[in-house]
């Protein structure tokens, strides 16, 4: 099987103030090299990530493949533009993590690549990413992109036994500076 893994790292931070919360340090590296890494690790044919500002896309590890969209635009061109490489390419399946996620680790993204028809996370209170979507539901997928919903249609219509239930602490979404906690 040929997957996809895309590193959505484009987000517009505006819960974050006027800093990049991507570039934000957390346990002594910038916020998003933690999902970045998780993805290095995952068993895949090709690594993408969307960005939107070159000092993130410097500090990706090598490997990964830049698509570049303009800064402020909603995460669902992020999502867009992942889905439709991946499709593009006859990829089998994609791979999605947020870059603000930095608690995923690889054996989680392995698990996902493991549910052949798709899969997600919940904390037991939401469903959430990293996600896997089949090619079988690319369509399905794009179906409701608008907004700053990303994948948000799919992994709401998952069935329960396709979510992985995962701790709150590796749910963690940056989202303010607050939420870098005492470990940022």
């Amino acid at each position: 099987m040929r997957y996809v893994a895309a590193l959505l790292a484009a987000g517009r931070s505006v819960r974050f103030g006027d800093s990049d919360k991507l570039l934000a340090p957390w346990r002594g590296r910038p916020l998003v090299s933690w999902a970045a890494e998780a993805l290095a690790e995952a068993d895949v044919a090709e690594r993408i990530a969307v960005v939107s500002s070159p000092q993130v896309a410097d500090i990706l590890p090598n490997g990964f493949t830049r698509l570049t969209i303009a800064p402020g635009l909603p995460m669902s061109r992020s999502f867009r533009l992942a889905l439709d490489h991946a499709r593009r390419t006859g990829a089998d399946g994609l791979l999605l993590a947020l870059g603000d996620m930095p608690n995923i680790d690889a054996a989680l993204l392995e698990r996902l690549l493991g549910m052949p028809a798709g899969g997600a996370c919940t904390d037991g209170r939401s469903r959430l990413p990293p996600a896997f979507i089949p090619a079988a539901a690319f369509a399905t997928a794009l179906s409701d992109h608008e907004g700053d919903f990303g994948a948000r249609t799919f992994i709401t219509h998952l069935p329960d036994d396709q979510l992985i239930h995962i701790a709150a602490a590796q749910a963690l979404d940056v989202d303010r500076p607050e939420d870098l906690g005492p470990l940022g």
